[in-house]
């Protein structure tokens, strides 16, 4: 199979063109590399790189030629930079999304997998959440997610183009770096080994539901190669931790004794989060893996050598 990956460069999307070149496919990678680097592709000489911009026409259609599945994980992310950004992050997540699909229809495409977001359930009324949870986000970000999804799924109705859109619990994992904007495990792993403290907005009590890279890459990869497959989907581990154990286990792994703050809420944050993955497991087989214990020693391992 050809594949193109968007975004192919960044955290999830390059364990995701990892794994597909172990599976044996062809892969192009179109990344501007804004938040993408160059250097988690060097170890794959194989793929074909595009610098280039999913609002870019003329380099997405070059870059899709011939490709078989798309799989669109360029985006502007965060809940935080969009509430700072916001006409920036729906021209990416929106637009973007459209010249994707536009993309996928000219060039033939059999089927775009598209990374969507749990930010698009904004607070949660029921736990666990299933796909039928109402959409009512509460930042930029997640109301762009949401959006995007509805183009997916839109396209998918009126063209022969499949169209699976996977919402994205908490993911971390190797390759995932520092970002003041981005997820809490690399901003405590940052501060950690930075010998600096770690701050907890709120009480702490507050649950998230963490999903490994190596799960969510293996849920694109499966989900790629579903045959008659369009919708949305869950994608998380299925399981919670607290905030505040969160850095109990990230502190216990580093082996640094660092003090943890706490600061008021967030805007934007939602209190707690738990996702029913069982429709993704209906659909195409997802089966998360990867434990957290397992998977937080495994990125502050990475972390030591990468982020200090």
């Amino acid at each position: 199979m050809k594949a193109l990956v968007t975004g192919g460069a960044g955290f999830i999307g390059s364990n995701l063109v990892r794994l597909l070149l172990q599976e044996g496919h062809t892969v192009t990678v179109l990344d501007n590399l804004l938040s993408g680097y160059q250097q988690n592709l060097k170890p794959f000489p194989e793929v074909r790189f595009i610098e280039g911009d999913v609002r870019d026409a003329e380099k997405l259609n070059s870059a899709a030629r011939g490709v078989e599945v798309i799989f669109h994980l360029a985006a502007s992310v965060g809940n935080k930079r969009s509430i700072e950004h916001p006409i920036d992050d729906s021209e990416i997540n929106v637009i973007g999304t459209l010249r994707v699909l536009e993309a996928a229809r000219a060039v033939g495409a059999r089927k775009v997998v598209f990374s969507s977001s749990a930010g698009i359930f904004g607070e949660l009324k029921i736990l666990p959440i299933r796909e039928d949870h109402p959409a009512e986000p509460i930042s930029p970000y997640g109301a762009s997610k949401l959006g995007a999804e509805k183009l997916c799924l839109t396209y998918s109705k009126l063209y022969p183009l499949e169209a699976v859109c996977l919402r994205y619990f908490n993911v971390y994992g190797v390759n995932q770096r520092y970002d003041a904007y981005g997820n809490v495990i690399p901003i405590f792993a940052h501060r950690i080994l930075h010998s600096q403290p770690v701050t907890i907005f709120g009480d702490g009590e507050q649950t998230r539901d963490f999903v490994n890279v190596r799960d969510v890459a293996q849920a694109n990869y499966q989900a790629g190669m579903a045959h008659g497959v369009s919708g949305a989907f869950n994608i998380a581990s299925g399981s919670t931790i607290t905030i505040n154990h969160l850095a109990e286990l990230m502190r216990e792994f580093s082996g640094l004794d660092v003090m943890v703050e706490h600061a008021p809420p967030r805007p934007g944050d939602v209190r707690d989060s738990l996702a029913d993955v069982s429709a993704a497991a209906a659909a195409f087989g997802y089966n998360p893996s990867v434990g957290m214990e397992e998977g937080l020693a495994e990125y502050l391992d990475w972390a030591k050598k990468e982020m200090v």
